[in-house]
């Protein structure tokens, strides 16, 4: 069985996973609960099929037995009136005027149902304790090598009984009474009675004894033989039903079939456990092996994961393995930007020293001093590169904090501090006091490089902008400096990109920036300002308890 397999299920469809497994574990318990329901109908199907067989045998065999009646001189007295219309119904209340013919056709259909308690082993016959007429004498003398005939064949056990009980033909028991037995009680008022009793057997229990009953039981029939409401006789007859085993045994082509149908069921249920698990699960492990030996770059989603836990899972991977590109195509250049950036100012050093080691005697004081101040001024680049390195490290591992923060109580504070530095800061609304999903300092290191950036650029004024759109802030800075060329304007976040490296400037500013608002939730872009650089700051909201 292809463990890959896939069963055609809508792409855009996706089932729970619980649901798949609820449906497999139902179809798993249903099986043998099935097999065991169908074991038991079947079982009782022999057994109801062996009553009819015992009705049909009695009716036959009472047809007889009238015949013999009706062909006796003075019989039309014999028997004990019973006014029963029905032998199976129950009889209305009588009345003169209730006629005295019954329909054409009186069916008896069978009633025994393993369901019901197994009643103990038929009781012992008794002595009779009254006289057999002669005509029941003579017609059990008649009838029974017509028993005995039939029994060969019918491997039923029949007696046939007086209006009184008393066996008058069969094998066994002729003269004895049977009139204190349960069915032959009912069958003597004119009703048809069956029951299923306990089989004494001295055989040995069959195999799969614990599951079928039928070969621990026999079936009893009680008969009446009524003629014109008159009682003349009962016909018990009882027999073994047939052994399931045997029976299913004997019908081996339909229990192959019902077998065969199971097994493709069973086959139905591997398909779709493999369909909707198995197969998903290997194709994000195969795709997980392809990057891991660098033949694929990035895992995709998995096209038809037909569960929703599993299309969760792929897309969980999908951008875990999109983040792990992005970071490491990030350290990649960062790594060749730092490189850079530490071998330039190195380079020049280096140079200054070898010249000052070669000619320091000789050089000019002028001159030596130039060099020296070169050197302090490549010491003091590289010491703020390491400082915005080590901020950017920091941005980069931010670990997030459940605090808040508002931007009046930020402005509040900044707002003097870079008045004296000569950037004037102008609030062109009222600031909202809504508290925001960032911790203070992190707010504050934000605006912080943004208002250092506007003084690099040579501006002395900030305007700031804030308004509340959904469950985002929006926060809007816009300076009056020299602005952003359009040549610039789509390199101004990359690292180390910096128009006033001459003035100090490292290109870690905005990176910095970007790394907090990402750890945060939020987000910044370049506006659209023709005059100076206006930056827009998306914010997350603190979100209340009750929502």
């Amino acid at each position: 069985m292809p463990i890959n397999a896939r069963l055609p299920f809508p792409r855009k469809t996706l089932f729970r996973l619980r649901s798949i497994l609820l449906l497999v574990m139902l179809a798993v318990l249903a099986l043998p609960l099935g097999g065991l329901y169908f074991f038991r109908i079947y079982e009782n199907e022999l057994v109801q099929q062996t009553e009819l067989e015992l009705i049909s045998q009695s009716a036959a065999l009472a047809a007889t037995f009238r015949q013999l009646v009706r062909n006796q001189p003075q019989q039309d007295d014999y028997g004990y009136i019973r006014f029963s219309t029905s032998l199976t119904q129950p009889d209305p209340p009588y009345t003169e005027e209730q006629p005295l013919s019954d329909p054409f056709y009186t069916p008896v259909k069978p009633s025994v149902d393993l369901i019901a308690p197994i009643a103990p082993p038929r009781p012992e016959a008794r002595p009779s304790t009254q006289a057999v007429v002669p005509l029941a004498r003579e017609i059990g003398a008649q009838m029974s090598q017509i028993l005995r005939d039939t029994q060969q064949v019918t491997l039923s056990g029949i007696r046939l009984l007086d209006p009184n009980g008393t066996v008058i033909a069969g094998r066994e028991e002729v003269g004895l009474s049977l009139a204190h037995i349960p069915e032959v009680k009912q069958a003597m008022q004119g009703k048809y009675a069956s029951v299923i009793r306990q089989r004494i057997s001295d055989e040995p229990p069959p195999p799969l004894y614990s599951i079928s009953r039928g070969s621990q039981i026999r079936v009893f029939t009680a008969f009446p033989i009524m003629e014109a409401e008159r009682l003349q006789g009962v016909l018990l007859l009882s027999r073994t039903p047939n052994n399931i085993i045997k029976h299913l045994y004997a019908n081996k082509g339909v229990l192959f079939i019902a077998t065969s149908s199971l097994l493709v069921l069973a086959v139905l249920l591997i398909l779709l456990v493999s369909s909707t698990i198995s197969r998903p699960i290997r194709e994000l492990l195969r795709q997980t092996e392809r990057v891991r030996q660098g033949e694929q770059r990035e895992v995709e989603p998995i096209h038809n994961p037909v569960t929703k836990e599993i299309a969760q899972l792929s897309e969980s991977f999908a951008g875990m393995s999109h983040a792990l590109a992005e970071r490491s195509d990030y350290i990649r250049r960062f790594a060749t930007h730092v490189s850079h950036e530490f071998k330039t100012p190195l380079t020049a050093m280096q140079g200054a020293l070898e010249l000052l080691h070669d000619h320091l005697d000789t050089m000019p004081a002028e001159r030596r001093e130039k060099f020296i101040q070169n050197l302090l001024a490549d010491t003091q680049r590289l010491k703020q590169l390491v400082n915005r390195l080590l901020e950017l490290a920091r941005a980069d591992s931010l670990e997030t904090r459940r605090e808040t923060s508002t931007l009046p109580a930020l402005f509040k504070a900044l707002r003097n501090r870079y008045q004296e530095r000569g950037l004037q800061v102008g609030l062109h609304n009222v600031l909202p006091n809504t508290p925001l999903a960032i911790a203070p300092d992190a707010l504050e290191t934000i605006v912080i490089n943004l208002f250092d950036n506007s003084l690099q650029h040579g501006a002395n004024r900030v305007d700031v902008y804030a308004n509340i759109s959904g469950s985002q802030l929006r926060l809007r800075l816009h300076d009056n400096g020299e602005g952003v060329s359009a040549a610039n304007r789509g390199k101004i976040f990359t690292p180390f990109f910096t128009t006033k490296r001459i003035n100090g400037g490292t290109g870690l500013g905005l990176e910095i920036v970007t790394s907090i608002l990402k750890a945060y939730g939020g987000s910044i872009r370049l506006g659209d300002a023709t005059q100076g650089a206006e930056f827009i700051l998306l914010l997350v909201l603190e979100k209340s308890e009750g929502k």
